[in-house]
Parts: structure tokens; C-alpha cells; sequence
């Protein structure tokens, strides 16, 4: 190169499953048949009337312009519908939400509006790696809160009294709980917002995990006065097996949602209409409709655990999401060992839970994401 690269870089590793995934192709090619049970990339379909909409307002000679940054009034009112129904949550269409290319893109979006370097970020242990990630790039101090199996999977409010500072300005939450399947709690959530109002911190609930094998969605938004000290983040990722097309939303105050929308303007040119109108048609879908993808996604995770049985991996049967987290028998130093023996012997990847912190060292997860033959396969390659 001709220049150095910038010094964040420093302080920023590419994603774990990035190179993992790069490796696992390598040796594809040379011919080894290796099943990846590690990313959560839903392979059922999208709702047939996402789809029909998508390609009849695609051949539109009015489709392919640029749009608001702000999304289609159609798809603020129908995300406001739908926190409505599902969720108790009542949110302004004009005001209280704002699309996303995802919620990833949130992610980045919230930490460029609210970080200046310097400010202090409670990212929890374990937890989904982007939040660590992005705080070090935008030269914020990350400060690990612990999640651990004794309490549940859930925050510690007496550490979180002892961590709180004048400089801690985010606290990031994901319940439903990637990696572990920890459903949250209402009263878990009203001392969140308690904690948050006490301290001036502002709560990030991540929330794609709500439907999945979860007849109880549940919003921090729900909470009283949580639009005072809260935003939440969603997508039609995880929900509507839609990873690929990129839609989520940000809901939450007028006044945070300004901050973001300023950053969100700066960095892209609006998302592209016919994806915009098929998710409004997503997001009308009722109950049967998540009904019929969780009746998948049960027996997809009793395959699962019986693999978790056969390797003598622990796990909580009453998880939720589309992963199912264990922990390794000790013969096993860590997660990595773990992963990479059954990926060298058996040709299987299982993801280790390192990845998402240390309290995850001893710990390794399944994703939900590959059809019931893929599953048996599995389980007839463990048997030999």
C-alpha cells in the first residue's frame, strides 16, 4: 500500500466468521463436504407476498429513483402497526421510527451520533461482537458487563451500579440474547430503564430475535417512560427470512431519532422502493404466519440438542431464537478447541463461543439455519 492504513484499524479485527468463512471455502473446493451449523442466515422463504410485490413494483418506470432517508410513509406506518400489535407499543409514524438497511446499519449509526472517543460504552460479555467493534472504531472505551449462567444470562444490576460513570453514555442490550437464547423479562427491562434514568445513559435494546421460537415478543419500549432513556433496534432478518434484503428500523424518541437520521442522510441515498413496499407486505403477516416458520425451527432445535446430547454438551431447553448455546464437556481446554476438533475430524463447524466474549469460553453454539437433512447428516457423521 501506499499509505498506512487509518488507526483504528488497530484496534478493529475482521469478523470471526469472515475468515472462518473464507477457510470453510478453501476447503470446499478442494473437494471436502463441510456442514457450517454456524451462521444464523435463515434459509426458509420470505413471505410469497414480499415477493410478488417485489417484482411487480420493480418493473414500475417510477421504482428505481432515489428515496427519503426517512423510508416510505407506508413502511413507517406499517412498522408502527406492527410494534402496535405485537409489541403493546404505540410509536409515531412521522417522528418514532426510522428504516434501516438493517439493523447492523443502526448499529454503526447510533455510535457516530452519540460517541464522541472518549465516552465510555457497556457492551455485555457475552454478546454480539459488532457492538464491541464499532464503539472501538469510533474511538469510544468499551467496558465489558458480565452475563454469566449463574445469573440467568442476564445483567447484574449491583456491577452495572459499580461500572456506571459520568463518561458511560450507551448501555447495549439483545433480548431476545444472542448467543444464549435468554428470553428477557419485564422487570429485568423496568430496572434497565430505572438504571438508565438514574445514570443519564441511554439503553440500545437489540431485538431481531423476538419470533423465533417466542410466543412472547417483548419490547423495552413497552416499559413506562423507556422513550425517555431508550431506543430499540429490529429487522425482518431474523423474523421474516429476509437477512439479505437488508430491512430494519430504529424506534425510539423523536429527539434520537433526529441525531441518527443525521448521521443515516450522510451515508446512504434512501433504500430502494419495491424492497421498501414488499416489507410493508411482511410486516402485515399474522400469527399464523410465524407460527408455520417456528414449527420448522422446533424441530430443527430438538435435532439440535440431540446433537448437544451426543457430545455431552449442556444446554437450557427453554431457549429461544434460532440458536441453541451449550456448554462443552471439559475435556476441551476452550470453544475453539471444540469447534475446530469436530471441524478437522467430522468436517462439522460449530461455532465457539469465545467469539462472543469471554464468559463464552466454554461455551458453543448451533445455529437453527440448515434443513433437517443437513441436521441428520450430522448426527449420522457424530455416530461414527
Amino acid at each position: 500500500m501506499i499509505i498506512e492504513k487509518a488507526q483504528r484499524l488497530n484496534s478493529t479485527e475482521e469478523y470471526y466468521f469472515a475468515t472462518k468463512l473464507r477457510e470453510i471455502a478453501k476447503r470446499r473446493e478442494a473437494g471436502e463436504n463441510i456442514i457450517n451449523l454456524g451462521i444464523g442466515s435463515p434459509d426458509q422463504m420470505p413471505p410469497n407476498e414480499s415477493l410478488e410485490e417485489l417484482v411487480i413494483q420493480s418493473k414500475r418506470d417510477d421504482a428505481h429513483g432515489y428515496q427519503s432517508y426517512t423510508g416510505i410513509p407506508q413502511l413507517r406506518n406499517a412498522f408502527t402497526t406492527w410494534y402496535d400489535n405485537y409489541f403493546g407499543v404505540s410509536l409515531n409514524p412521522e417522528t418514532e421510527v426510522l428504516p434501516l438497511m438493517g439493523s447492523k446499519e443502526g448499529i454503526m449509526h447510533i455510535s457516530l451520533a452519540f460517541l464522541n472517543p472518549g465516552d465510555k460504552v457497556l457492551v455485555p460479555d457475552p454478546g454480539y461482537p459488532a457492538y464491541n467493534a464499532v464503539a472501538n472504531i469510533v474511538g469510544a472505551e468499551v467496558i465489558k458487563y458480565n452475563l454469566t449462567e449463574n445469573n440467568s444470562w442476564l445483567p447484574d444490576f449491583d456491577e452495572l451500579e459499580e461500572m456506571a460513570s459520568a463518561n458511560v453514555k450507551i448501555l447495549w442490550v439483545n433480548y431476545p440474547h444472542m448467543p444464549t437464547g435468554t428470553k428477557a423479562t419485564r422487570e429485568m427491562f423496568e430496572k434497565l430503564i430505572e438504571f438508565a434514568k438514574k445514570h443519564q445513559i441511554l439503553v440500545v435494546n437489540d431485538n431481531p430475535y423476538s419470533f423465533i421460537l417466542n410466543e412472547e415478543p417483548l419490547s423495552i419500549l413497552s416499559v413506562d417512560g423507556a422513550k425517555e432513556v431508550a431506543v430499540e433496534l429490529n429487522s425482518l432478518s431474523k423474523s421474516h427470512n429476509m437477512a439479505g434484503w437488508r430491512i430494519g428500523c430504529v424506534a425510539g424518541a423523536g429527539e434520537y431519532l433526529k441525531c441518527i437520521l443525521t448521521i443515516k442522510s450522510n451515508m446512504d441515498s434512501g433504500m430502494f422502493k419495491p424492497l421498501q413496499l414488499a416489507a410493508v407486505k411482511a410486516l402485515g403477516k399474522d400469527k399464523n404466519w410465524y407460527q408455520s416458520i417456528n414449527t420448522e425451527y422446533a424441530k430443527r432445535q430438538l435435532m439440535a440438542m440431540e446433537i448437544f446430547d451426543q457430545l455431552n454438551v449442556k444446554y437450557d431447553k427453554a431457549q429461544t431464537g434460532m440458536f441453541v448455546w451449550g456448554k462443552i464437556p471439559p475435556t476441551f481446554d476452550n470453544s475453539f478447541a471444540f469447534s475446530d476438533h469436530f471441524l478437522y475430524s467430522k468436517s462439522v463447524f460449530f461455532t465457539p463461543g469465545a467469539i462472543f466474549g469471554k464468559n463464552g469460553e466454554q461455551y458453543v453454539r448451533i445455529s437453527l439455519c440448515s434443513k433437517q437433512e443437513v441436521f441428520k447428516e450430522v448426527i449420522s457423521r457424530l455416530e461414527n
